[in-house]
């Protein structure tokens, strides 16, 4: 097993930065992405300059998964314990357990304003807590489960903008948080068949926001910008403004749906469908596509048989899957109602992203700037996984050095395990 490191920052550096560093992950952790499309488990450490290094990385193609939800409990458990056993061997580590992506539950986002009585005295920390718990308690539906409940700004009597009230005194204290929640039973099964695997679910991550963190740069964070994460199975969407995340959103759509399309469309096997969309495939119409030709395999003929089509047509096939995938974003953005400076520019990322045109169709459609997303790199990481489609997992990293997690660093006490899947993960934990 790999010594503990104490991860101490140097004292010339900023003080936001020395916080996540102490927030940051000790020793090796695990990190476990369940994707649509392709199920990764990285083992990593956060070295002395605070910057993290892969030891050990795994990954299987996905089965028993469809829209980040876990449909066949079997076949998702084997995938699972594969990846995970490809990252323990490379790292010689045995994991116990791992952050793990929140995709499932058809997660939701909410803005929650509360108002929380003082009485003359200082802040404390006990107060900040009171204010949690009571988002969660307002933010309950049945059947629903709060995954992160964030602090985006206080307001001390009538003084906005504070960041940190401790310690100051007033009548009324309020507080905007931001909420993500999910279906108990999907967090159930997630956590039965992580169970079976041996491992715990030691965080939740919201999958849009471990993509957030792993593309965005520090002033499109404070300036504000939306990632859209076209995956496998789902394209999800984050909106940063003002350093803090404010709204989350899922879509069951991505690239899966464009293959189906082209495999139904021009009756070719799925492999060879996706294959197309890779080589041939644009989300733009280009001058020569009538006369370029695309040779296409037919289901159930040979191999050697090959129908020739005009790539005009793969492309006639691709662009209103797309169009309707990009007109869902705008339509959940304009739903959230956040306002066009909290996500004025468009950062695309996620496998799916990288079809030919398809930063300039959602230019178009979004009527925003719009640039492509690529994780930062990270040591020890083979090149193949540094890219966008493993937006999400590198995200994950970036939690475990300590990014994303609430300026605040609250313990919530004895009230953190009082939730259905914290008490759910407490009694598997009891009998493993």
């Amino acid at each position: 097993m790999s010594k503990l490191l104490r991860v101490a920052p140097p004292a010339e550096n900023p003080p936001a930065a020395a916080a996540r560093r102490r927030r940051a992950r000790s020793g090796p952790y695990g990190v476990l992405d369940i994707g649509s499309s392709k199920i990764v488990c990285l083992i990593a450490r956060n070295e002395g300059d605070g910057q993290p290094r892969v030891l050990g990385c795994g990954w299987q193609r996905a089965r028993g998964i469809k829209g980040g939800n876990i449909v066949d409990m079997q076949e998702a458990e084997q995938c699972i314990r594969a990846a995970v056993a490809q990252a323990e061997e490379a790292a010689e580590i045995k994991l116990t357990g791992a952050i793990v992506n929140l995709s499932c539950g058809q997660p939701d986002s909410r803005l929650m304003t509360i108002q929380w009585p003082i009485g003359g005295r200082g802040v404390t920390d006990v107060d900040l807590r009171a204010v949690l718990n009571e988002s969660r308690r307002r933010a309950a539906d049945e059947g629903r489960e709060t995954v992160h409940a964030a602090t985006l700004g206080f307001v001390i009597d009538a003084t906005p903008g504070v960041e940190d009230p401790r310690g100051m005194i007033c009548e009324t204290l309020g507080a905007q948080l931001h909420l993500v929640d999910s279906a108990s039973a999907s967090l159930r099964n997630l956590g039965v068949c992580l169970h079976g695997c041996d491992l715990e679910v030691e965080e939740l991550v919201s999958a849009p926001y471990a993509a957030a963190l792993s593309v965005l740069v520090e002033d499109e964070r404070q300036l504000g910008a939306t990632v859209v994460d076209m995956g496998g199975g789902t394209t999800s969407i984050a909106v940063y403004g003002e350093g803090h995340l404010l709204h989350t959103a899922q879509i069951p759509v991505g690239g899966w749906q464009v293959t189906n399309d082209l495999a139904r469309g021009l009756a070719t096997p799925i492999a060879h469908a996706e294959r197309i969309k890779i080589l041939d495939g644009s989300a733009l119409d280009g001058g020569d596509d009538a006369k370029a030709m695309v040779m296409v395999p037919q289901v159930g003929e040979d191999e050697d048989h090959l129908v020739s089509i005009p790539r005009s047509t793969v492309i006639n096939i691709i662009r209103p899957r797309i169009e309707e995938t990009l007109e869902l974003v705008r339509d959940r953005l304009d739903a959230a109602a956040l306002g066009r400076d909290a996500g004025a520019r468009v950062v695309l990322t996620g496998g799916a992203s990288q079809l030919v045109g398809l930063r300039e169709l959602a230019a178009q459609i979004l009527d925003r700037p719009v640039r492509l997303g690529r994780p930062a790199p990270i040591r020890g990481l083979p090149e193949s996984a540094q890219g966008p489609d493993f937006a999400t997992t590198l995200g994950l990293v970036a939690w475990g050095t300590g990014e994303g997690r609430p300026l605040l660093d609250i313990d919530p006490g004895p009230d953190r395990g009082n939730g259905r899947f914290a008490r759910f993960v407490n009694w598997l934990r009891d009998r493993v």
